[in-house]
């Protein structure tokens, strides 16, 4: 069995404020940082040996879809364990989303939990292992930032869990 995420990742002037910020918030409040860039998240991971099934809806998907507009604005949380960047989603971007959520569903073995599929909360995580102990600080330092872009929900990238790590395995263009 190998364990896969499936996510959007957010390219351009959004990936290096996500890196900067992410970067700084883990060295100031000695965090660990996440293994993925800038993204968010389409399934959670997930574990199977049977991926070709999904690679096979991905490679149909993608075929004729196209990217739609996203914009990342502000900041929130989950309780005092996640810091995020808001995501929030054109109508024609989360019209692609439920879409591809529905085809998912298509593979048998696929499950979505209640904070996954069409409802979620989108967002980019900042950072969220063990950070209790300095969520007031942290929340108060990425609010110092001005968090406000415009970009697109234009990729389907699997990640593959290899050497401790993430690693892309295939990536969608839309």
């Amino acid at each position: 069995m190998n364990r896969y995420v499936l996510v959007c990742v957010i390219g351009g002037e959004v990936l290096n404020f996500h890196k900067e910020i992410r970067s700084d918030v883990c060295y100031k409040f000695n965090k660990r940082p996440q293994k993925l860039p800038a993204h968010f998240t389409i399934k959670a991971p997930f574990e199977t040996d049977k991926i070709d099934e999904m690679i096979k809806v991905l490679d149909e998907f993608s075929k004729d879809r196209k990217k739609a507009p996203i914009k990342i604005d502000g900041f929130g949380k989950f309780r005092e364990d996640v810091v995020y960047m808001n995501i929030k989603l054109s109508d024609e971007a989360k019209k692609v989303h439920d879409e591809l959520i529905d085809e998912l569903l298509k593979i048998s073995w696929i499950e979505f939990k209640p904070n996954e599929g069409k409802n979620k909360i989108f967002h980019c995580t900042i950072v969220s292992r063990r950070i209790r102990d300095k969520f007031k600080e942290i929340w108060e330092y990425v609010n110092q930032y001005e968090c406000n872009f415009e970009s697109y929900f234009d990729n389907i990238s699997l990640y593959k869990w290899n050497n401790n790590t993430w690693e892309l395995y295939k990536k969608y263009e839309l």
